[in-house]
């Protein structure tokens, strides 16, 4: 399993989990409800020999599809016999990395968010804990790497980066890289890395995510990071 970087403090002291459980408690109290969405995926925080970290895989080819060999969470579209997004994540990380979570360990979840087909997609934080203490057994037609970014990593600037889209001839809009590590994390798996940093450490991140007010899906990409 490959690692990159080192450090980052206290993000998943108990007083951080009691913070971040908090708010984004208050933020799914204050949505407005909607359609369920239609897919979920668990951010996995971890810590790495001490260090805290997420955890990232990368989609088997085997898959085939838009999204083989992307950078990503685990996770995937919601079944009939899920209760929930958090059913969804929990089932689907099972099945990708052998992985079987407890409830306790989710904190909460961050604002659904539009895939590239425009379906929301539910990201569930959850901490697995010390990596060290777990086994983790990757289903290969699934996952072809599993990977860690410290959030020290994830946090220094010389790491970020972000690229504009033009859509029509004219700057459509702008979403963040996260750079310098095994593979580039970029897509749908760097804006939900974004909301995490902004929910871990508020003020040490700078978002990258710009989406004009005329875009359809302004309203959910340039919400608050809960």
């Amino acid at each position: 399993m490959a690692e990159a970087g080192a450090g980052g403090g206290g993000l998943l002291s108990g007083g951080s989990e009691r913070r971040c459980r908090a708010r984004l408690a208050a933020a799914a109290a204050g949505a407005r409800r909607g359609a369920a969405a239609a897919a979920a995926v668990l951010v996995p925080l971890c810590s790495v020999r001490g260090r805290p970290a997420l955890l990232f895989t990368l989609r088997s080819r085997r898959l085939g599809g838009p999204h083989s060999g992307d950078v990503s969470f685990p996770g995937g579209r919601r079944d009939p016999a899920d209760g929930d997004a958090v059913a969804t994540a929990l089932r689907e990380t099972r099945e990708e990395l052998g992985l079987a979570l407890a409830a306790p360990s989710v904190w909460g979840q961050l604002r659904p968010l539009p895939d590239r087909q425009g379906q929301l997609v539910a990201p569930v934080v959850a901490n697995l804990g010390p990596l060290e203490d777990l086994t983790l057994t990757p289903n290969p037609d699934e996952v072809e790497e599993v990977f860690t970014l410290p959030l020290d990593h994830l946090l220094r600037e010389e790491n970020q980066g972000y690229t504009h889209f033009r859509t029509a001839g004219r700057y459509g809009y702008t979403l963040p890289v996260f750079l310098n590590g095994p593979h580039k994390v970029w897509g749908l798996t760097a804006i939900v890395t974004e909301l995490t940093l902004e929910l871990l450490a508020p003020g040490r991140y700078r978002r990258k995510t710009h989406v004009p007010a005329r875009s359809p899906s302004a309203r959910f990409l340039q919400g608050s990071s809960a």
